[in-house]
């Protein structure tokens, strides 16, 4: 993991895991309900979203919001699909379409505000981020306040990066991406005992990545602990001996 490097969590995969995409490929059958034929084309946008083929998925998608324009599923993959075209300011208005169509869905919440906090729109994406939290059905609401707080943490807004975290650790304190979370912020901000135990309770629970465990190689070396930064080095060699991690270690002893 590098320094300082924070991810945003299930922000977009909701959108395409219930499409269990048909193997048609051709246009919807002329005998097909409206309801029938929009599914069906954004089954298949959401089918060519997942195999890159954006142009093609940006035309099924809006076929399909003009079939049903009420679905913000479709509308928010639309906008998945212009920003890989690279054209913002359409992505920006099905983004606004979906968060109209659906105000209390709290993925949709979520995941335009994440694309806000990518264009620095950081204010609009933390009111976003807290509309999703405030959702009452959100029963997964550690998510939202975990990418509320990678989202401050880039503004930057350490306190408030840093309330979010906890906050996602009251409601679930054994949530593995809110805990690396908390020891990426703790380390950034030079507070590398805080990280230690942060990304201590973050391995008592999950299994280590190549880059989580290089964090605490950063984390140990900040401290100056030789032997517990050797003890995370050689995980890295003998656990992922292909990884970046593991060549830039054996670059540099």
């Amino acid at each position: 993991m590098k320094k300082g490097r924070l991810i945003f969590v299930a922000a977009a995969a909701w959108l395409l895991a219930t499409a269990c995409v048909s193997t048609t490929t051709g246009p919807a059958s002329p005998d097909a309900d409206d309801g029938d034929a929009a599914e069906l084309n954004y089954q298949l946008g959401a089918r060519y979203y997942r195999n890159g083929n954006y142009e093609l998925a940006r035309d099924r998608l809006m076929l399909s919001i003009e079939l049903n324009p009420k679905r913000a599923i479709v509308h928010s993959t639309l906008a998945l699909t212009y920003e890989q075209l690279g054209i913002v300011r359409l992505a920006t208005e099905s983004y606004e379409q979906a968060v109209r169509v659906e105000p209390r869905n709290f993925d949709v919440q979520n995941t335009y505000a994440v694309f806000l906090c990518r264009q620095g729109d950081f204010d609009r994406a933390r009111k976003h981020f807290d509309r999703a939290i405030s959702i009452r059905e959100n029963d997964n609401a550690e998510i939202q306040m975990t990418n509320a707080g990678v989202c401050m943490a880039q503004k930057p807004d350490v306190a408030a990066a840093e309330a979010y975290f906890r906050q996602a650790l009251d409601r679930k304190p054994d949530y593995g991406e809110a805990l690396l979370q908390m020891s990426v912020l703790k380390h950034t901000s030079g507070d590398n005992l805080g990280a230690r135990a942060f990304l201590q309770r973050f391995l008592a629970v999950n299994k280590p990545t190549a880059g989580v465990l290089y964090l605490g190689v950063q984390i140990e070396g900040a401290l100056g602990d030789r032997r517990a930064r050797t003890e995370y080095a050689d995980r890295i060699i003998r656990d992922f001996p292909n990884s970046p991690e593991a060549r830039r270690l054996l670059e540099t002893s």
